[in-house]
């Protein structure tokens, strides 16, 4: 399907995400299976650090957890990490991700071809921006839903 979407539907708003399949195949099919899964849905914002990043998809909100679903295989491509950009959180083994994943609030370059980047955020940043910072935050952001259309 053409220009897939992830919408986050977060507690202050939506976030709109599209999805790049031509970046990272197999991670978009992922984060679409566990999203339609409603794995995402309740999960918080685990680690928001003004400047850099906010993220969020463990379970268990710790930073530590991930689906039942094999790890995946990296996928790492050219895409710079700048604002807004999606990619997926691992641990220092590259084929770790699983369904941990951050949005670029800045430049993050120094991020690149080391992370699998699979989306970009087309619209709702300023909730991204909105989120609880910490690590974790207090009373962290969650996302409500996650859907893909």
């Amino acid at each position: 399907m053409a220009d897939e979407k992830l919408t986050l539907s977060l507690e202050s708003g939506d976030v709109v995400i599209k999805l790049r399949p031509d970046l990272a195949p197999g991670h978009v099919e992922r984060i679409k299976e566990l999203a339609g899964e409603g794995f995402y849905d309740g999960v918080t914002f685990h680690r928001v650090i003004p400047g850099f990043m906010a993220q969020g998809g463990c379970p268990d909100g710790t930073g530590m957890g991930g689906s039942k679903k094999p790890d995946l295989q990296a996928e790492f491509n050219d895409a710079p990490h700048v604002r807004g950009v999606c990619s997926m959180a691992r641990t220092s083994y590259p084929h770790s991700a699983n369904s941990q994943f951050f949005i670029c609030f800045d430049d993050a370059r120094f991020l690149d071809k080391q992370y699998t980047v699979w989306g970009e955020v087309e619209s709702g940043m300023e909730h991204i921006d909105a989120l609880p910072k910490g690590e974790p935050p207090a009373s962290p952001g969650k996302i409500v839903k996650a859907t893909v259309s």
